[in-house]
C-alpha cells in the first residue's frame, strides 16, 4: 500500500515537473529572446504608439530621407510595427542602448543603406535622450555622432564596395582582391556592413572602369560573381583581423527595391509612388533577390561569428516605405530604393537592439 502512495506520488511529482518545463518553454517562446525566435519572420502590424521618434526630434535626419519635409501626405507609413511570428521584440530602448554601448562606438560600413540605418539609430538615441550634448563631424568618408555623455561613437564609412576603388594610370580600378580601406574599422567596438546596390552600376554613375581579380585586369565581368569575390575578400578579413571576444559583427542583408509592381500581385503599379500600405502576410510574392542567396553562401564560410541581419524579406513587405518623389530630388525622381526616416530603418535598429 506505502509503494503503491509513493508511486502515485511521484507520478503527480513528475507530471508537476512537465507541466513547470512546458510553461518556461512557453514563456519562453513569447520572449525577445533571439536564440529562440526567428526574428526576421513576421508580419508588419498597425500600432498607434509607433513611430520611435517623432521628425521633429531628430533635426538632423538627411533630406534624402526626410519624407515628411518633402511634402510626404501620408503618415500610415509611419505607424507600422514589426512583429516576428514566435515572439515579441522588446520595444527600441534609447537609454537602454547608451547604457549598454557605454563608451564603445559602432561604425557602419557601407552604401547610401549602411547611411539609411545610420541615420535611423543616430535619431533614436538622440530622441531618447534629447537634452544629452551630441556632436556631429565629417572627417573625410567617416561621419561621427558621438553622444558625450554615454562616450558613445555611431559611426559611417561609406565604402560602397567593402574592396577598393583605386586611381590607376589605366583609370579606376575595383579590385576585388583588396581591402585596404578596412584600416578604418581596427579598433572599432560593433561593425555592420553592408554592399549590394552598386554592383549592377552601369554608365556614368559607375565609379570605375575596370575591374582587378587574381591579377587579372577586365574591362567588366559577371556582376553577380564579382559581388561574390569581394565578399570572399571580406570573409577573409574578417577570419583574420576580427577578435570576437572584443568586436561584435554584423552584416546588414539586402535591402529591397520595389519599381515593379507585378512582384507584390499589383501590375498596374510601376513604382512604389502612393503606395500606403505593407504586403499582406509574411511571404513576399515576388520572392528574394538573387544576391541573397549569395550572400548567404560567402558568410557560412566565415569562420568567426558574424551575424546577419536577414532584413530583405520584412522589408520587401514595405513597398510603402519608399520616399518615392518626396525624396533627395522630389517630382523629377523616383526612389524606390531607399526608405522614409520614421520607417523601415528604425524596425531593422530594433532588431539589432534586441540581439545585442
Amino acid at each position: 500500500m506505502g509503494e503503491r502512495v509513493q508511486r502515485c506520488f511521484s507520478c503527480r511529482l513528475l507530471f508537476f515537473f512537465f507541466l513547470l518545463g512546458l510553461a518556461l518553454k512557453v514563456r519562453g517562446d513569447e520572449g525577445s529572446d533571439s536564440k529562440q525566435c526567428d526574428l526576421f519572420t513576421g508580419t508588419w502590424m498597425m500600432d498607434e504608439s509607433y513611430p520611435l521618434y517623432q521628425p521633429a526630434t531628430c533635426p538632423f535626419i538627411e533630406r534624402e530621407f526626410r519624407c515628411l519635409g518633402n511634402g510626404r501626405p501620408d503618415l500610415i507609413y509611419t505607424h507600422y510595427r514589426w512583429h516576428p511570428l514566435a515572439c515579441n521584440l522588446l520595444r527600441f530602448d534609447g537609454r537602454d542602448f547608451l547604457e549598454k554601448m557605454r563608451g564603445k562606438s559602432i561604425m557602419f560600413v557601407g552604401d547610401s543603406l549602411s547611411r539609411n540605418q545610420w541615420q535611423s539609430l543616430t535619431c533614436l538615441l538622440h530622441s531618447a535622450v534629447p537634452n544629452s550634448n551630441y556632436t556631429l563631424v565629417r572627417v573625410g568618408d567617416v561621419s561621427i555622432f558621438t553622444l558625450t555623455e554615454y562616450k558613445v561613437k555611431v559611426m559611417l564609412d561609406r565604402n560602397v564596395y567593402l574592396v577598393d576603388v583605386v586611381k590607376e594610370n589605366i583609370g579606376r580600378v575595383l579590385k576585388l582582391d583588396s581591402i585596404e580601406g578596412s584600416k578604418l574599422w581596427r579598433g572599432v567596438d560593433m561593425l555592420i556592413f553592408n554592399t549590394w546596390h552598386w554592383w549592377s552600376r552601369r554608365g556614368p554613375t559607375q565609379p570605375w572602369d575596370y575591374i582587378q581579380v587574381g591579377g587579372k585586369i577586365l574591362k567588366d565581368m559577371d556582376r553577380m560573381k564579382a559581388f561574390e569575390e569581394a565578399l570572399r575578400t571580406w570573409g577573409a578579413w574578417v577570419d583574420a583581423n576580427v577578435d570576437p571576444t572584443k568586436v561584435k559583427v554584423f552584416f546588414q542583408g539586402i535591402s529591397p527595391s520595389h519599381y515593379n509592381g507585378s512582384l507584390w500581385n499589383e501590375p498596374s503599379a510601376r513604382s512604389c509612388v502612393r503606395q500606403k500600405t505593407p504586403v499582406a502576410g509574411t511571404t513576399y510574392p515576388g520572392g528574394l533577390p538573387a544576391a541573397v542567396a549569395v550572400l548567404k553562401s560567402v558568410l557560412s564560410t566565415i569562420k568567426k561569428p558574424v551575424t546577419l541581419l536577414d532584413i530583405t524579406t520584412l522589408s520587401l513587405l514595405r513597398k510603402d516605405g519608399h520616399p518615392s518623389i518626396y525624396g533627395l530630388t522630389g517630382a523629377a525622381g523616383m526612389d524606390c530604393s531607399h526608405w522614409c526616416l520614421p520607417g523601415v530603418p528604425d524596425a531593422w535598429n530594433e532588431i539589432l537592439y534586441n540581439i545585442i
